[in-house]
Parts: structure tokens; C-alpha cells; sequence
């Protein structure tokens, strides 16, 4: 079954006289069973298991849900023994940055931070590696890793390999049909789609991993609430209409905003000189919907096209049905690992492509 309809079909109760969608299970202890852990923290809900099995689904794999993206990010990052070995993204996420640094502060991981989209920088730095976290496509500068080579590589140095996917979303690429061992999504974005939720997940092709990764976020406690698992599981049966007009908004602005007398330089995969293009297009069922531009002028003057937009919300996050833009340099994390500071980061939304593109313009200019 295509993705498109496995988003719509899937996780939904099949007995006879069972309500369409997945009830809503607010309840702390169950009652006892020859099998589970009687207590929601360690037992499977009908709510999240429900949505537990769409994004396994679309992942190929078995997934978990936690509370949020960072628990998910954790999960990995905190699980390794202490004294591995990580080979990180210099450029990345900063929640992501963030983590893998305290555990390397707290002596739990020596960390080999690298351009992800230098693969002979990364294959450099695999030797006696325990983990490899990459990400799909790098956040905020949408740089994209050779996954496949990467992945390979990685295997044959004994290392665990992690792929984000949460720019991409599972219906623009499926880490582990090219081989990663986990995929980790924060839900909060493009799955969940509408802003209004916490969550993060992976999914692992191995049983084993499956069970190591289950019992650890039952000791951590870090499992999402019911009402959040119901609002992401409504979320994500309309992917992928949201992401086809989100996608589609993208490529229209990105190539107008290649000509803007504003803007010197557009970041987008989707443009043909673009530097990931070709790996985008050999990896990726899509281009996603992130842009970013880099201004031809100074911070103070891309700080100022963020206030002067109407339609698009100048706030954080990304993945939801508003238009979102930033300035990512104005976190201490991101300019730390080089993001230029004249950078904004847009995340499209599904508005009609000309209202965005007029507001855009009369901000920049």
C-alpha cells in the first residue's frame, strides 16, 4: 500500500461496532493481564498504539512515541555507554547540538562533530565510532548527507546509525530502506501539522533495538499524554495533502526569491544549483518545504523583514500549516556552528503561494 494511503487507513480499530478512529485512553493503571506492565507508563494504550502503528507504518519499521523530539533525541544520545564515541553534525539542529554536548561535558561521549555533506570529511571520522546521528537534511542550512555511503560506512566501522528525518518527512525519504538503524522524527512538525503538540518518535528495523529502546523510555517515563497521541494521530492523516501544497508553495518561492533584489543567496534542494540537488533528487520522493535566504544585508536588516511580515508568523518551529520564518543566528547555538547571521529560515505553509510571496516581498524590501 502507497504511504498516501497507509496515512489514511492505518491505526484504526478493525473489530466490528469499533468506533473509526482510536479512542482517547486518559488512564494511568490498567487492569492487571498475564503479560503487561499494568500502568500506562510501561503498557501500550490503544491511543498510542494506535498511532504508534502509523509511523511505523510509514517508517517501514516498529516505532515509539515520546513526549517530544528532544526525549526522542535523548533516547540515543543518553542510551550510549559511557566512553562511545559520536559522530555528529557540526551544523544541525541546536536542541540536537545541545544534548550530544552535555553528554560529552558530563564525560559520557567523546563527540567528532563534522560537515554531514562532506562525505569523505565523515568517512574520516568513523574509525572506533558507536553512533553516527545524521540528518536528512541539515537544519537550519539544508545541506544534504550522501545517506546511503554514509550509512554503509558507518555499518562496517560497528557503528549505530540515526537519521532525522523531520525536514523530509516519511514520505520523501525512509532512512531505513537505505539502511539506518533508527529514524528519528520530531511529530511537533510536518506529521502532527498544526502546531499544537509535543511529541517526538523512532523507529528501528530490529526487534532487539525495539525492546532496548521500549524499556528505556518506560525508566525515563518519557512517553507522550493520550490527548497529544489523538491530536497527532488526526494530524497525520492529512500529510500528504499538506506537504504536496507546503512543497509546491516552496519551489514556487524559492525561485522567485533567486532573482529578489534582496536576497543573496537561496538555500533550497529543489533548485537545480543548488548543492544537495542531486542528492535530493537520487534520495528524496520530494524537496520538502524549508527555504532559506541569506539577505544582502546586515542582521539588524533581516531581523527587520521578520517584523514587517503580516501573513507569515515570524516565531519558531517549522512543519505546520503557517507560513514561519527566523532568524536562526540569533540563537547563541546556531551562530556558534557558523550559520550566517544575515540567514532566515522559512518554513511554508499551505496559504495561497501569491499571499505569501506579497508578503515576502513587501518585507524585503
Amino acid at each position: 500500500m502507497r504511504r498516501e494511503s497507509l496515512i489514511v487507513s492505518a491505526g484504526r480499530p478493525e473489530q466490528p461496532g469499533a468506533p473509526l478512529n482510536a479512542p482517547v485512553v486518559l488512564a494511568a493503571p490498567l487492569r492487571h493481564t498475564s503479560e503487561d506492565n499494568p500502568y500506562s507508563r510501561a503498557a501500550t494504550t490503544e491511543t498510542r498504539g494506535a498511532l504508534e502503528d502509523v509511523l511505523g507504518a510509514l517508517d517501514g519499521g516498529r516505532a515509539l512515541a515520546y513526549a517530544s523530539g528532544m526525549a526522542a533525541i535523548a533516547a540515543i544520545a543518553e542510551g550510549r555507554p559511557t566512553g562511545s564515541v559520536a559522530v555528529v553534525p557540526h551544523a544541525a539542529y541546536s536542541g540536537a547540538v545541545s544534548i550530544f554536548a552535555h553528554e560529552r561535558d558530563l564525560g559520557r561521549l567523546t563527540l567528532r562533530p563534522v560537515p554531514i555533506a562532506d562525505t569523505d570529511a565523515v568517512l574520516a571520522a568513523l574509525d572506533g565510532a558507536g553512533l553516527l546521528w545524521l540528518e536528512a537534511m541539515t537544519n537550519p542550512l539544508l545541506e544534504i548527507p550522501d545517506l546511503p555511503v554514509l550509512i554503509e560506512a558507518a555499518h562496517r566501522a560497528g557503528a549505530l546509525v540515526c537519521v532525522d528525518a523531520t525536514f523530509a518527512s516519511p514520505l520523501n525519504v525512509r532512512p531505513l530502506e537505505l539502511g539506518a538503524d533508527v529514524v528519528m522524527h520530531s511529530v511537533t512538525k510536518y506529521l502532527a501539522g498544526h502546531s499544537d503538540l509535543l511529541m517526538g518518535s523512532l523507529t528501528v528495523g530490529s526487534d532487539e533495538l525495539y525492546e532496548q529502546l521500549k524499556y528505556r523510555r518506560m525508566l525515563t517515563g518519557a512517553i507522550p499524554g493520550a490527548l497529544e497521541c489523538f491530536l497527532a494521530l488526526r494530524g497525520i492523516r492529512t500529510l500528504a495533502l499538506r506537504m504536496e501544497r507546503a512543497q509546491a508553495n516552496a519551489a514556487e518561492l524559492a525561485r522567485r526569491l533567486a532573482t529578489h533584489p534582496r536576497v543573496a543567496r537561496v538555500r533550497y534542494p529543489g533548485l537545480p544549483d543548488d548543492p544537495g540537488h542531486e542528492r535530493a533528487s537520487r534520495l528524496f520522493g520530494g524537496y520538502g518545504a524549508m527555504v532559506a535566504i541569506e539577505l544582502d544585508g546586515s542582521a539588524e536588516a533581516a531581523e527587520a523583514a521578520c517584523d514587517r511580515v503580516r501573513l507569515i508568523n515570524h516565531a519558531t518551529s517549522l512543519g505546520g500549516v503557517e507560513s514561519l520564518i527566523e532568524r536562526r543566528a540569533r540563537y547563541e547555538v546556531d551562530a556558534g556552528f557558523g550559520t550566517p547571521a544575515n540567514l532566515l529560515r522559512l518554513s511554508v505553509g499551505i496559504e495561497h503561494v501569491e499571499d505569501l510571496w506579497a508578503d515576502l516581498d513587501q518585507a524585503l524590501r
